[in-house]
């Protein structure tokens, strides 16, 4: 199995095929299968890549690890075609000063609500301490 998936090109090095097929990323006919499981024609090959599944139809096995074109007659694609991807909405772009208000707004703000600049003319700054009494 492991020399099929290096073969046909599905993994670099015949070491990554291995450790596929040990991990449990290879399955042929839906059972897992061993580096050293032998592989016959017309059987139904998956093996997991970047986080999918692609599927293949065994027509032919390898001698030897030669090019992508000599590659892709040992196999048939079987991956049905990726679902349609839903359309995303828009990037929200909100108005300046619609979300956290500005340093100017909170001083408006603030003197709304009196307790701005204007608010504190500073008398408890003028009060003379020795009239605490």
């Amino acid at each position: 199995m492991d020399t099929w998936v290096w073969g046909v090109r599905l993994a670099k090095t015949r070491s990554q095929a291995t450790a596929a097929c040990r991990a449990g990323h290879v399955r042929v006919n839906g059972a897992t299968a061993k580096a050293a499981h032998p592989v016959k024609l017309g059987d139904e090959v998956r093996v997991r890549q970047h986080g999918f599944d692609t599927i293949y139809r065994v027509t032919g096995l390898p001698t030897r690890r030669g090019s992508a074109v000599e590659a892709a007659k040992h196999f048939e694609d079987l991956t049905p075609p990726p679902p349609p991807r839903t359309e995303r909405p828009a990037a929200i772009v909100r108005d300046r000063g619609a979300g956290r208000p500005t340093k100017r707004e909170r001083r408006d703000i603030d003197r709304l609500r009196g307790r701005g600049e204007d608010s504190f003319p500073g008398e408890w700054l003028a009060e003379d301490p020795s009239d605490a009494s």
